[in-house]
């Protein structure tokens, strides 16, 4: 059997190709999508070559669906569940994720399998590993195209500020306001933060960045973000920097403006450069007890499931992210083509696909 699906040819290339449809083992799923959304991470990947040379490779990790087909193992899991499929999928037995990071599963960043080194969701069907653990029911009260953001967007925004331990009443300054970062934004609000200054320029996103909690915008065109953040916080700077975007540039200005004893979080994928630069005197020359933690969003069952638990709450409104609705399995190259030309009004697209 063949199936269809949009994929990376090579580096800068990317067009529809025709493949044997994958095999479902005995603790798996094979998963139809219904819902899938672009990723700037899909960017990166087929025109700037972060990540290496690919070749037709279906492309996309952002995804809901309906199972297909389970394995004989899977117990949780059966054909014709609608599923929320995390962009994380680890293999949960091995060593690194006994040891924590399942993200990290058999290699740095293993977890993640989807578009990396594995045929992703922009396929007429395809293939996730372990499903007892890494799938999780889409509730009935959840809509499907709010819960494609949590699959990724969401996760991985909160996942800065985890990875900055924000405490109630930290400053939080987050840096880039795309999705992820209004993900990060969100995330600090929900753990207590009391000033978090977003740094963005896009009205829409920047719209967003205050009902997620946001209590000022920095616009970076209109001067220093760091003369900036210090200006606001009387020279103290602020306790932690959620890093969302920009460049290995931006570390330096998280370094600048964040407090001694601070924490950096960053979820960026730095798509080129070479080297990240920590300038000596800001960082108290090496002694300021300024951490950076930089790392992918956890995968799995469990983390989808606590998030749509703040979707069914109220506490959280992954709706808000989404400004672009196609429909069609034919519409995802259009929809990753917007998410590349990145329009002033654009957060976050999805493609809707009804069979």
């Amino acid at each position: 059997m063949k199936i269809k699906g949009l994929a990376m040819l090579g580096i800068g290339k990317m067009g529809w190709i025709e493949k044997e449809a994958p095999k479902c083992g005995p603790l798996d799923a094979l998963v139809r999508p219904t819902v899938v959304a672009p990723c700037t991470s899909d960017i990166h990947t087929v025109w700037e070559g972060a990540i290496g040379e690919r070749s037709d490779m279906i492309l996309g990790h952002e995804a809901v669906g309906e199972v297909m087909e389970v394995g004989e193992l899977v117990k949780d899991f059966k054909k014709g569940d609608k599923v929320i499929v995390p962009a994380i999928t680890p293999d949960w037995g091995d060593i690194n994720s006994q040891r924590g990071f399942p993200m990290h599963s058999g290699e740095a960043l293993g977890g993640w399998k989807f578009s990396n080194f594995k045929d992703g969701v922009f396929g007429e069907l395809f293939h996730v590993n372990e499903a007892d653990a890494n799938l999780a029911i889409l509730p009935d009260d959840i809509d499907p195209i709010s819960a494609v953001m949590l699959t990724d967007m969401s996760t991985t925004g909160f996942h800065a500020a985890e990875l900055a331990e924000v405490k109630l009443g930290d400053t939080v300054c987050a840096i880039g306001i795309g999705p992820v970062g209004l993900n990060a934004v969100a995330g600090a609000n929900l753990m207590g933060a009391s000033h978090i200054y977003a740094v963005g320029s896009r009205p829409d996103c920047a719209r967003v960045a205050k009902e997620y909690g946001a209590t000022e915008i920095i616009n970076y065109k209109e001067g220093d973000i760091v003369e900036q953040v210090l200006a606001k916080t009387n020279g103290l700077g602020v306790d932690k920097v959620l890093i969302a975007g920009g460049t290995v540039d931006t570390f330096a200005q998280a370094v600048k403006m964040l407090k001694p004893g601070g924490n950096i979080g960053s979820v960026n994928y730095l798509g080129s450069g070479e080297f990240i630069k920590i300038p000596r005197i800001e960082w108290a020359v090496g002694m300021g007890h300024k951490r950076i933690n930089a790392g992918l969003t956890p995968g799995g069952r469990h983390r989808m499931e606590k998030l749509a638990s703040l979707v069914q709450t109220g506490k959280y409104d992954p709706s808000k992210l989404i400004t672009h609705k196609f429909e069609g399995f034919d519409k995802m190259e259009d929809a990753l083509l917007l998410m590349k030309d990145k329009p002033s009004d654009l957060i976050k697209p999805i493609v809707e696909i009804k069979w």
